[in-house]
């Protein structure tokens, strides 16, 4: 299961950084769980496609740089960078993006991320969204 784990964690990270809604809806299961570092949980498939297609128009080059994997079993945890410019009518303008330290937990059944835990430190996009630094 490990080398499972592994691939389908790589795989969904790689469709994060395309920004590809689809490639990443095809990769969760109708129950998939997103838990974010606030603890807030989504529970479904399609509730998670729309809200990855907002955040997308919201952080239009949002990236994980993922540095370490660490697989047990089912789980893998991931260690690195989360980053994007923050966008509230589309532009992209340098001067908010943003970068944080992140973790996040993937629990993978049968292929399918069935749960995406986040670990980050929210305060860097929230300071762009208040226009502060």
């Amino acid at each position: 299961m490990s080398d499972s784990a592994i691939v389908a964690a790589q795989a969904f990270v790689r469709a994060i950084n395309r920004q590809d809604v689809a490639a990443m809806a095809g990769l969760m299961p109708a129950g998939h769980r997103f838990t974010d570092s606030l603890g807030n949980m989504v529970e479904g498939r399609e509730k998670m496609r729309a809200a990855w297609a907002a955040y997308f128009r919201m952080v239009p080059d949002y990236s994980l740089a993922i540095e370490e994997f660490y697989v047990n079993g089912p789980a893998v945890v991931m260690l690195g960078v989360a980053q994007g410019t923050y966008s509230p009518d589309g532009t992209v303008n340098l001067e908010n993006h943003w970068q944080t330290p992140a973790a996040i937990r993937a629990l993978v059944e049968e292929g399918l991320i069935a749960e995406w835990q986040v670990y980050a430190d929210n305060e860097p996009i929230r300071a762009k969204m208040r226009g502060t630094k």
